[in-house]
């Protein structure tokens, strides 16, 4: 029988906000990929899926094709993992070009990487297996990692839920909008809304913020000042590449 230190030897930590993302190479249907590597200087969204030939994922994978060139106009690249094999990746997405029509979308060809994954060694490293959900099934889980390699931001539905694409946009344009103009984004943001300036670090300067603030800042209380960030500004910033 195993002993507890045994037993915690064996578990993965699951990666988190601000952790590098763990390395690996894999077999995609675009080839071989190691990552993060491959990817220096980009953004990458790698999203997990449970199944292939699966309605709700099938729907998701759809709206990724066709929503790849928007997120690549922001400079990231989308990656998939499920824990089934190549030539099920390729017979599944070859049948969604050929045969599936879903809210307007036909046709629609797949051509970012949908990792290979039996072993289920990758989907265990980035903590997709759960097993309060399922044991063989990948949860659909949404990682952003930045330019650096860096995790930025972690979202995990559960199997029955696909994911809210607009959403995903969304907090991709608001971190690369905190890192170029040095802001936060408050509840609902969107491009042209106003952002949140960080909080003051000492007292001495939270009193001037509060006496001096002006047109260009707002100020309901020393904590909590906004500014206008102009839409045009905020998409010619994350629009760039």
């Amino acid at each position: 029988m195993e002993t507890l230190l045994e037993v915690q030897e064996k578990i993965t930590p699951m990666p988190r906000i601000g952790d590098s993302a763990p390395s690996f190479q894999a077999v995609t249907t675009q080839g071989m990929i190691n990552f993060p590597d491959d990817y220096k200087g980009k953004w990458v969204i790698l999203f997990s899926h449970p199944a292939d030939f699966t309605p709700v994922c099938t729907s998701e994978f759809m709206t990724f094709a066709k929503l790849e060139d928007k997120f690549a106009n922001t400079n990231c690249k989308l990656v998939g993992l499920s824990i089934d094999g190549l030539y099920s990746h390729i017979a599944w997405l070859r049948t969604i070009k050929d045969k599936i029509e879903f809210k307007g979308m036909k046709n629609m060809e797949v051509k970012f990487p949908l990792i290979e994954d039996i072993t289920m060694e990758i989907a265990k490293k980035y903590g997709m297996i759960q097993p309060g959900e399922s044991k063989t099934q990948a949860v659909r889980a949404v990682f952003f990692i930045d330019p650096h390699g860096i995790i930025r931001a972690v979202i995990y539905y559960p199997l029955s839920l696909g994911r809210n694409f607009d959403e995903i946009y969304r907090a991709l344009i608001a971190m690369q909008t905190a890192d170029e103009f040095s802001v936060a984004t408050p509840a609902d943001w969107q491009p042209g809304d106003d952002v949140i300036v960080p909080p003051a670090g000492s007292c001495g300067t939270a009193k001037e913020r509060v006496e001096s603030a002006n047109g260009e800042m707002e100020c309901a209380d020393w904590f909590f000042c906004t500014r206008k960030l102009d839409k045009k500004k905020v998409l010619e910033a994350v629009l760039k590449n």
